[in-house]
């Protein structure tokens, strides 16, 4: 049994991770949940002088906003639409006949107007764009949503809906690198903390097709992203926990963000995956956390 299913496996024998018998679907323990509060809490406290401005969006966003984002051009493969029964009496008859046969009931559904989360940021741009031009300093958020990715997996730490916490900086290209600047040190003293493992590395988003192909090349050469990588299902290929983005001027061109004197902003962004640093906290502490070392139970836990 390779490493990755061995972990799985664990999880699902302590009850840390509950099977659904879909892929990268989950339930989790009340255990499980405390580390993500407990992880969630520490970067709010690292954090906290940016005084950021909270947001809180749900699993869904606008398919109005999910169309223009661009998302599907780069990653159509992994987006999730919400589709509903739109039918009369006859037609959910054929519903059910189709249920009790065991043949595809979803052939009447209809795509409505909401489409799931694909990253915390996505729903932030147009109400930023909304408020008129940017303050001098620019804009900084605090997000965190559940997000979904079309991408069954084995893997743990490859889930399809997963929780993302999010700072955003919106402003002047020298603001928005500064910011990113300093959360690629932030987000290592972190990682630090709580003991584990980890290189940080240039990356590309994983674009579709042939066009895409040119556009990780270009994402690489330009260093517009860095993942932070922890070794949780294999030291051969470790899991990017942390990324750190500089987008340039593509949501402010698409969104229409302008900075105080009127030029179009740019915006970056530093993402934890809450589910994967759980994991690798689980993946190298061990799956009792009251066993866990004392400097990592301490920045977690405080004294208790």
């Amino acid at each position: 049994m390779d490493q990755q299913a061995s972990l799985l496996d664990k999880l699902f024998a302590t009850g840390l991770l509950v099977e659904t018998g879909v892929q990268g679907l989950y339930g989790r323990s009340g255990v499980f949940e405390d580390v993500i509060a407990r992880f969630d809490a520490l970067v709010s406290r690292l954090g906290a002088f940016q005084k950021a401005e909270v947001l809180r969006f749900p699993p869904a966003m606008p398919r109005a906003w999910f169309e223009r984002s661009g998302y599907l051009k780069s990653f159509p493969n992994l987006a999730g639409t919400v589709h509903a029964f739109c039918g009369n009496d006859q037609d959910h008859a054929a519903l059910l006949e189709c249920v009790a046969a065991g043949d595809d009931w979803t052939g009447g559904q209809k795509a409505t107007d909401i489409v799931l989360t694909p990253a915390a940021c996505y729903p932030l741009y147009p109400v930023i764009a909304r408020r008129g031009a940017l303050p001098e300093g620019g804009v900084t958020f605090d997000l965190q949503s559940y997000c979904f990715r079309r991408e069954p997996s084995s893997e743990p730490t490859r889930q399809q809906l997963f929780r993302m916490r999010e700072y955003v900086r919106s402003g002047t290209p020298e603001q928005v690198q500064a910011f990113r600047e300093e959360w690629m040190d932030l987000g290592q003293k972190l990682i630090a903390m709580v003991g584990l493992p980890f290189t940080v590395d240039v990356a590309n988003d994983p674009f579709f097709g042939r066009a895409g192909r040119m556009m990780k090349m270009t994402q690489r050469e330009q260093a517009l992203k860095f993942e932070l990588l922890v070794p949780v299902n294999s030291e051969e290929n470790p899991t990017a926990c942390l990324s750190f983005n500089y987008h340039q001027d593509h949501f402010g061109k698409t969104w229409g963000i302008e900075t105080a004197d009127g030029a179009v902003a740019h915006t970056a962004c530093v993402g934890f995956g809450l589910e994967r640093v759980a994991l690798a906290l689980f993946r190298h502490h061990g799956l009792d956390v009251t066993e866990w070392p004392a400097p990592v139970r301490e920045a977690l836990w405080g004294t208790e």
